[in-house]
């Protein structure tokens, strides 16, 4: 195996860095502390305003403390809220379906969690995508005092919003309109599956699997880039082989684990895009001897409750769909009678849940 120069590592102790200088003219932002702590600006506002469920890991929100209290920051924190200008009181949640999924109803924990904070309360209508349950649903709502609509879905997609959503302010949790035009919040799935391959070179290996879910998919789509884009900042050459169909099931995890590991050279650490086809490439290397991590590193995708309990404990990417729900409820809040001209496309980031499939530094 060629050896890989290992990239640099984030200092943990931000007193090691310089503040940025527009941070010492004009004080310091949110931004500033992402920068100096390396995380996204959307992790720093969840630890600041010490969010109750956000699932970060203990070294990084120290991280945020430490480069805010270096930066000398100072959080203005909001009074028992109500939203500005506006004696609205609900806020919209509408979802295409409800699934054995989990990700609704954990993107529906965040919005009720930031709504009570302001209290307001959250309204529910499931609509199946169809057009005319759309509308109805939207006349029951605006029947009530509505602050604004969360219009979200199972699958990150592109949405062509009905035309109906233009009559309160909406926002789009897990889809994006086609034309931009209204404001959307989703995962970032490409730094994300970025973030999961550099895990895996941090960690010494050049030779990668990945065990893709179905290709249509904008996660998916997004998720190779990411893997590719990891192996591009460091020198290592992209091979075809190393990447195998999957469809989200842990038997194409087995099935392609079989599969990577009779190749000639077979890879030392496969990336699972999600955490069940994980689940199946955990059994194929078992049946094959291999032990994991020392044989074979696997890091997984999503961090279902499952991954916790796997032996080893399964390393993955959080799905943040409850971040994202705090936030679209947030966003609501803080635009309440003050719409903008540019509708902001948001994504948020997919922390790094460290556990113990993956071995050596982080």
């Amino acid at each position: 195996m060629n050896a890989v120069k290992k990239p640099p590592r984030k200092p943990t102790a931000p007193q090691q860095k310089t503040p940025p200088a527009s941070s010492r003219q004009r004080g310091p932002t949110m931004t500033d502390i992402a920068a100096l702590a390396g995380v996204s600006q959307t992790t720093v506002s969840l630890v600041l305003n010490d969010a109750m469920g956000a699932r970060l890991s203990g070294e990084t929100r120290q991280r945020v403390l430490d480069a805010a209290k270096h930066l000398g920051y100072r959080l203005i924190r909001r009074g028992p809220a109500r939203p500005p200008a506006t004696d609205a009181t609900v806020i919209g949640f509408m979802v295409d379906e409800m699934s054995t999924d989990p990700w609704c109803a954990i993107a529906l924990d965040g919005v009720r969690e930031k709504a009570w904070e302001f209290g307001l309360t959250v309204s529910i209508a499931v609509t199946r995508g169809d057009a005319e349950m759309e509308q109805a649903a939207l006349v029951q709502l605006r029947n009530q005092p509505l602050l604004g609509l969360i219009y979200g879905t199972i699958q990150t997609r592109a949405i062509t919003p009905s035309s109906a959503f233009a009559s309160q302010p909406t926002i789009l949790l897990n889809c994006y309109a086609t034309d931009r035009s209204l404001p959307s919040i989703a995962p970032g799935e490409v730094l994300g599956g970025r973030a999961a391959t550099e895990r895996l070179i941090s960690a010494g290996h050049t030779r990668i699997g990945l065990i893709e879910g179905e290709v249509w998919m904008d996660a998916m789509r997004d998720r190779l880039k990411g893997y590719r884009q990891a192996l591009t900042s460091h020198e290592i050459p992209f091979d075809a082989a190393l990447v195998r169909p999957g469809n989200w099931e842990p038997s194409a995890g087995y099935e392609q684990t079989h599969a990577l590991m009779k190749l000639k050279n077979p890879p030392t650490a496969i990336f699972c895009a999600n955490d069940l086809m994980a689940l199946g490439c955990f059994e194929a290397l078992k049946e094959l001897g291999r032990r994991i991590p020392e044989d074979v590193a696997v890091i997984g995708y999503d961090d279902r409750e499952i991954a916790q309990f796997m032996r080893p404990p399964l390393t993955t990417m959080l799905l943040p769909h409850f971040e994202m729900g705090m936030l679209a409820a947030e966003y609501l809040v803080d635009h309440a009678g003050r719409p903008e001209k540019r509708p902001a496309q948001i994504k948020v980031e997919c922390p790094l849940v460290e556990r113990a499939s993956v071995a050596g530094p982080a």
